[in-house]
């Protein structure tokens, strides 16, 4: 019989208005930014004209201030405009659905059940790992080999805030050491619905052999050791997660359903 076992849920109430605020306070970063940029106004200016400080400001542009009332209207008689234009304005490029972001090892499902999620969801699907080929012009074994893990992780989190500040829905598919980079996966639960796709460690072999790459057990015995030993050191950074969706027995079909029904009833409908 297959099993889902969700942790961490929230009430569906909770999680929309949750997810209705961070999305208001991502729209007014991008709309503060907007205007500023219109203004040619640099953020010391901004913060000379205001009264705010330049860190806060920051904070807000990144869509992690959370504003008070006078400090809105501070803002909105600098940038020109109104609280309530301000807040209108975030408010109409807040996205109808959050970006849904999908982690966990190689072989836990990501691209199978995040293409297969997005056409349901009607919104486009995203491989994190691809825009950073793109981005670099080179694949990730050239990265890796030309410029080291560092220079791979600076990319990942520059894609992944360009992704996000893009302010619309979609589904994320995330490398599987995203969560061992601290900053870029704080960045990362801030911006998205995040979900553990929980898988055992023969599932994640299987699967990835089932794909025609026989490379884990190439030369390399000690592979499914390693590989169980890799799982056990990510384990409690993957269940930082919002959601975790158990994939062991579960078809991609239950598990599009299962991660889709962490999300409110307006948004499953979308």
């Amino acid at each position: 019989m297959s099993r889902i076992i969700l942790l961490d849920e929230y009430p569906s109430q909770k999680y929309s208005a949750a997810v209705s605020g961070e999305a208001l306070l991502a729209g007014l970063g991008r709309r503060s930014r907007e205007l500023r940029t219109e203004r040619h106004l640099t953020l010391r200016a901004l913060a000379a004209a205001s009264g705010l400080s330049t860190r806060f400001l920051v904070q807000v542009e990144s869509g992690e201030g959370n504003i008070s009332v006078k400090n809105l209207l501070l803002l909105a008689g600098a940038l020109g405009t109104s609280p309530a234009a301000l807040l209108t304005a975030a408010e109409a490029k807040a996205p109808a659905l959050p970006v849904i972001a999908l982690l966990g090892l190689r072989g836990a499902g990501k691209s199978t059940v995040g293409r297969r999620l997005a056409r349901r969801l009607r919104v486009p699907f995203f491989e994190l790992d691809r825009r950073v080929e793109e981005a670099a012009g080179l694949s990730l074994a050239e990265i890796f080999a030309l410029h080291g893990e560092s220079y791979y992780r600076r990319l990942e989190k520059e894609t992944l805030t360009r992704l996000l500040d893009e302010g619309r829905s979609m589904v994320l598919a995330c490398g599987g050491g995203l969560v061992t980079a601290r900053d870029t996966f704080d960045l990362l639960g801030r911006g998205a619905l995040t979900v553990w796709l929980r898988a055992e460690a023969e599932d994640h072999w299987n699967r990835v052999v089932k794909q025609g790459d026989r490379r884990p057990m190439a030369d390399h015995p000690q592979a499914m050791g390693e590989l169980r030993r890799l799982l056990r050191s990510r384990e409690a950074l993957y269940a930082e997660a919002a959601h975790t969706v158990d994939t062991s027995k579960l078809t991609p079909q239950a598990a599009v359903a299962a991660v889709a029904s962490l999300l409110p009833a307006p948004a499953r409908a979308h």
